[in-house]
């Protein structure tokens, strides 16, 4: 029965709501007819509210990592110098994604479960006294780590220099709060499988006025990722290539639950299962991988087993129908995590706590089972009450 019925508790791909997954059953229709422009422009559209921003939301068929190739190929020239900001594995990943397109990248790392500093990025843009830095990379929640980085600060202080502030969102957008506008965000990008509740295969991104002027003079090279390519193509609510359309689909029934529970609500409900998953957690006696928990993430909590996590991670699937996710890269045999976006409410929160507490008794971990739910139900209930 365990093996049949399974809770999804990684950071990605998440569960979809069955309104999502029934939509993409829907008839396939002509891509370059009056149908598809309207689905289009009501999915695009509604991608703004989510963004926090007037400018265009771009549609690509794609992962979220394509997001990055767009934002770097779009406004910046060959040989041109970026400052990478890295807490984590994806962090790296666009970095080394900069340094192939052959951009001269200087990196600014930090230590696993640290968030970026500002204050550290303003000095090293202090140094940048030719301003030869023409862009900032920063992650929005690095996935990898469970922490969320402070972007509103981030970018006033890589506006005062001068450089474009582009933002990967990819495990932050529809769960935590980012206002493009409001914060002078230059590019944000995202995927559709996080907190936007849909099937991976959609990469979407914003570009700002001065970003989209850049793009206007720019000369690297490109072809899929074409901004002037899609922005024409978008004046006539069409894709410049085949696009998705049953993933259309099921993101617009997935925008209509967004805007049902309003953004400021689902920022609401993430920060509470944040709240509840760290509580239980630190209840089990273990350690969370985020070193300042005022930065920890409300989409995926990151935790120091105690105990093999790939062992781990294995009873509480096996034997107690929970799949939690790994750690990344050199973080791999250190930690387990625990997803908490997208179509996730707080019983599943309570369901993966019990799980682990389960899972980790069974690995031979002294742990009194019961502690982490009744501090996580403790917190849902304060919740409710205040």
């Amino acid at each position: 029965m365990l093996r049949e019925k399974s809770l999804l508790m990684i950071p990605g791909p998440t569960p979809i709501p069955p309104q999502v997954a029934a939509a993409m059953t829907q008839p396939m229709i002509n891509h370059r007819g009056e149908a598809f422009s309207a689905l289009f422009e009501e999915v695009t559209e509604g991608l703004k509210k989510v963004f926090r921003t007037g400018q265009p939301v771009y549609v690509f068929p794609g992962a979220g990592s394509g997001g990055w190739e767009a934002a770097l190929v779009n406004t910046l020239n060959p040989g041109d110098t970026v400052l990478s900001v890295s807490v984590g594995d994806f962090g790296e990943r666009w970095f080394r994604v900069a340094t192939k397109l052959g951009f001269a990248v200087e990196r600014l790392q930090f230590e696993p479960g640290e968030a970026a500093d500002p204050e550290r990025i303003a000095e090293k843009l202090a140094e940048d006294r030719e301003k030869k830095i023409k862009a900032v990379l920063v992650q929005h929640n690095e996935t990898s780590t469970g922490v969320t980085n402070d972007v509103r600060t981030i970018a006033r202080v890589v506006r005062e220099h001068g450089a474009l502030i582009m933002v990967d969102s990819v495990s932050g957008l529809g769960a935590l709060p980012l206002e493009m506008d409001e914060w002078g965000l230059d590019v944000v990008l995202t995927g559709a499988q996080k907190a936007l509740m849909c099937p991976p295969g959609l990469s979407m991104i914003a570009f700002s006025e001065r970003a989209r002027a850049a793009a206007e003079t720019n000369t690297m090279p490109r072809f899929y990722w074409d901004l002037k390519a899609a922005q024409n193509s978008l004046l006539k609510w069409q894709t410049p290539y085949t696009p998705a359309i049953s993933l259309l689909y099921a993101m617009r029934a997935a925008l209509g639950l967004l805007e049902a529970e309003t953004l400021e609500g689902s920022w609401a409900r993430h920060r509470l299962m944040g709240e509840m998953c760290r509580a239980g957690v630190k209840a089990m006696g273990l350690t969370l991988l985020a070193r300042n928990e005022a930065t920890a993430s409300n989409s995926v909590t990151a935790v120091v087993s105690p105990v093999d996590p790939k062992r781990l991670r294995k009873v509480a699937r096996e034997q107690f129908g929970v799949q939690l996710a790994g750690g990344q890269a050199d973080l791999a045999d250190k930690i387990f995590r625990i997803g908490h976006l997208g179509y996730v409410v707080p019983g599943d929160v309570l369901q993966a706590l019990a799980a682990t507490e389960m899972a980790l008794a069974q690995c031979g971990y002294e742990v009194q089972v019961g502690r982490a739910v009744a501090a996580a139900q403790q917190v849902w209930l304060d919740a409710q009450q205040s």
